[in-house]
């Protein structure tokens, strides 16, 4: 049975992924901050029990550390680093930043996603063909940004984008790859009621490019339905 890690497992993306992983026989390890309040999580989890709830900050290090510890010895095939936030707030844009949520954003969507490559390389280096997947966003991208304005939210993504593409070439010797993907615009609570996709549409599509994932692809910034993405 393969294995997969999902952190911000307890809505969103993340919640979505558990599912469909678990519908497709994997055995899921879904990680969140509160497991105690993830009511929607844990209604699934009770459903398919190859989904096992655990508890992870992604801001506490420690954490970290302590889980990657119970995989130690064993193989992990997929790892996604799906935790993130917005950050930005109404009436605070540029001459009203606030710096403190600006430093939390990056701490969540940025320097957590490369701890837990550090922490889990092991256990992924173990897997015939293991796979550090990071969620990111066309708003990441430089080229893209047409319009201003979130620059915390674009700034995290940015250097999520940066971090993982030195980050394909840091893993690869260790026969780990590295996928970063644009989930597109979703209807979730972060991406709003707007969105024009669901998020079964986007896990879906994402999880077929991670099927059919080369090596020779890693360190790509792919959307979900593989058209590559600008910097």
């Amino acid at each position: 049975m393969k294995t997969v890690l999902v952190t911000g497992a307890n809505r969103g993306l993340g919640l979505e992924f558990c599912l469909q992983y678990a519908q497709a026989g994997w055995q899921v390890f879904a990680a969140c901050r509160d497991p105690q309040n993830a009511q929607d999580l844990n209604r699934i989890a009770e459903q398919y029990k190859s989904i096992q709830v655990v508890t992870l900050d992604v801001r506490q290090h420690d954490q970290i550390d302590s889980l990657a510890l119970k995989f130690m010895g064993k193989p992990l095939d997929l790892l996604i680093s799906n935790a993130g936030v917005y950050g930005d707030s109404v009436g605070h844009g540029f001459g009203a930043i606030n710096y403190s949520d600006w430093r939390d954003t990056l701490e969540v969507n940025v320097m957590s996603a490369i701890k837990l490559a550090e922490s889990f390389k092991e256990p992924l280096a173990k897997s015939e063909q293991g796979l550090f997947v990071a969620i990111s966003s066309l708003m990441g991208s430089v080229a893209d940004n047409g319009s201003g304005g979130s620059i915390l939210y674009r700034s995290s993504k940015a250097a999520l984008n940066a971090a993982m593409k030195s980050l394909s070439f840091d893993i690869k010797p260790a026969g780990i790859g590295v996928l970063i993907f644009h989930p597109g615009w979703v209807r979730t609570d972060m991406g709003g009621p707007n969105g024009l996709c669901d998020a079964s549409e986007s896990i879906a599509g994402m999880r077929q490019q991670i099927e059919k994932f080369e090596m020779q692809q890693s360190g790509q910034f792919i959307k979900y339905d593989g058209t590559k993405m600008p910097w």
